[in-house]
């Protein structure tokens, strides 16, 4: 087994002892995960492009997918080794990390400003954290409920899984081997898929997405099922929904018939909106590895008070499940719970999460005032670069306009399509020439020492987007992402100095965007981008 998908083992058992923590930095942080964390063995990346350590020389605009760690990330993921190291040789491993853990809960909680009585259930990845959704509304429930998937289409590609309580990959974050999209024993059931995209129109939100959504709670709830609604904020292409208004509509008609999950792995939300979800009782999927910048992969389950009483007595666990979760994921509070799991440090899981909770601290200690400018002004400068880019095909976003968005009230997900004649390049076309930006193809570019030295840079945009228009071809939208390292790095207490840093972000954005129209230059233009397809 790959040493991106496995636990960490010992030869002589499974219990975790202080030499585990030797282990080389790099390899920790690809551990305890399912396969998408897995080292190519000669680029030392993972399948997003992405390595366990800094890499300066890749400029990153994929934040709506992943990022490699930030050296100031790798540093503190170090030093919480160490600090970890010194506190086991007084204590047993497993019961410095568990406090380590609870302590993260509370930094969690202080950086996006929660209340103490939120709970914080820790995972290997936001895809794992819906699992445990899943498990938290069958308990309070009693019963299993019909999961119904709003934003089907924008979302991870694991949730369709996820949501009927199957197996998302083929191995656990555990180590455990299981069939892909098999059932989680004791776990699985039934889900209704909602997509978000217009099927009549190219690429827009569709508009009757919360009658749609109304209709699938009635005729579920009809049928005598209660219902787990996982709604989004925000998508792929940074859409929202359902609306305020329908949420509302659904606390009115279905109280206690209905629990709520939102989706918002991407972290592209106001900490206000984030309470407003919170004090409503829904639970809510973050990540520190998507907006934050975080290593891949790091995922959170938010609870609101009041799903830990159904859990008070010890509920009925899924025999499947066991392998989802070790104890140190749940809360200290949860005690009859957390005494069904397994002790089990996920090491990997940890580490990424001190990277994620630094780059939190990092982006929150950048004044508000200047969060939300440096966000304005790039949205404002990558969207005209892209509409005078001729061969990119612009795809809007709705807006947010409630004052609890903050500073995300401006894009920060911004998809395109690649045109050839005015009609979108092939999707495999597509594919070659995300994976080509991530290369350096100088030797494949025919041209000027500007165009080759274009062609070198290596660079990540968010992962392709597959579109499968009714009446054509299937094609793919691309996605520049601004991320919080963005902001951070461009901060200054010199406003000149940071009005430079701004402007040098858009400047290598418009390098991208050169980057991207050498590679669909001409007839041969995606053949260049196949010669490295294998990346």
């Amino acid at each position: 087994m790959n040493a991106g998908a496995s636990r960490l083992r010992l030869a002589d058992g499974p219990r975790y002892r202080l030499r585990d923590l030797f282990t080389p930095l790099d390899t920790l942080l690809a551990s305890g995960g399912d396969t998408r964390l897995a080292l190519d063995p000669q680029s030392r990346l993972n399948a997003y492009g992405c390595a366990p350590m800094p890499t300066d020389d890749i400029w990153n605009f994929a934040s709506s997918t992943a990022s490699s760690i930030s050296e100031p990330a790798y540093e503190r993921a170090a030093l919480a080794r160490e600090e970890l190291m010194h506190r086991s040789l007084f204590d047993e491993v497993d019961v410095a990390f568990d406090a380590r853990v609870e302590d993260m809960r509370d930094a969690l909680r202080g950086h996006l400003q929660l209340p103490p009585r939120v709970d914080v259930v820790f995972s290997p990845s936001g895809t794992d954290s819906q699992l445990h959704a899943l498990f938290l509304a069958r308990a309070a429930f009693g019963r299993p409920p019909v999961a119904i998937v709003v934003g089907s289409d924008q979302t991870g590609s694991g949730a369709a899984a996820t949501a009927r309580g199957h197996h998302f990959s083929n191995v656990t974050a555990s180590g455990v081997s299981v069939r892909k999209d098999g059932p989680v024993a004791g776990l699985a059931g039934d889900s209704i898929a909602v997509p978000l995209r217009d099927a009549a129109s190219v690429i827009a939100q569709r508009g009757d997405a919360d009658a749609e959504i109304l209709r699938a709670i009635e005729t579920t709830v009809a049928r005598g099922a209660p219902v787990l609604l996982q709604i989004m904020d925000s998508s792929k292409l940074g859409w929202r929904a359902p609306s305020d208004a329908c949420l509302d509509e659904i606390a009115r008609r279905w109280p206690g018939k209905v629990k709520i999950v939102v989706d918002a792995c991407q972290m592209r939300l106001g900490r206000r909106r984030l309470r407003f979800y919170l004090d409503r009782g829904y639970m809510v999927l973050v990540t520190g590895s998507k907006f934050f910048g975080g290593p891949a992969f790091s995922g959170a389950l938010l609870v609101p008070k009041g799903f830990s009483r159904s859990l008070a007595h010890g509920a009925e666990i899924a025999p499947g499940f066991l392998d989802y979760a070790s104890r140190s994921d749940w809360p200290k509070a949860w005690g009859a719970l957390r005494s069904r799991f397994e002790s089990r440090p996920n090491f990997g899981q940890w580490l990424r999460w001190e990277a994620a909770l630094s780059e939190m601290a990092a982006y929150y200690a950048v004044p508000g005032a200047f969060r939300s400018r440096a966000l304005a002004e790039l949205a404002a400068g990558i969207e005209s670069m892209i509409a005078l880019t001729p061969s990119l095909g612009a795809v809007s976003a709705p807006r947010q306009t409630g004052i609890d968005d903050e500073e995300f009230c401006r894009t920060t997900i911004f998809p395109f399509t690649l045109l050839r004649q005015g009609r979108p390049v092939p999707i495999a076309d597509s594919n070659a020439i995300y994976r080509a930006l991530a290369c350096d193809v100088n030797g494949d570019i025919d041209g000027s020492a500007a165009d080759r030295q274009v062609a070198a840079q290596r660079c990540l945009v968010g992962q392709p987007v597959r579109i499968d228009p009714a009446d054509d071809a299937p094609y793919a939208v691309l996605r520049l992402c601004v991320g919080a390292r963005l902001v951070t790095e461009a901060w200054s207490t010199d406003a000149a100095k940071a009005q430079r840093n701004l402007q040098h972000i858009l400047d290598r954005i418009a390098h991208v965007l050169v980057k991207i129209e050498l590679l669909l230059g001409g007839a041969d233009g995606p053949a260049r981008a196949k010669t490295v397809s294998g990346v």
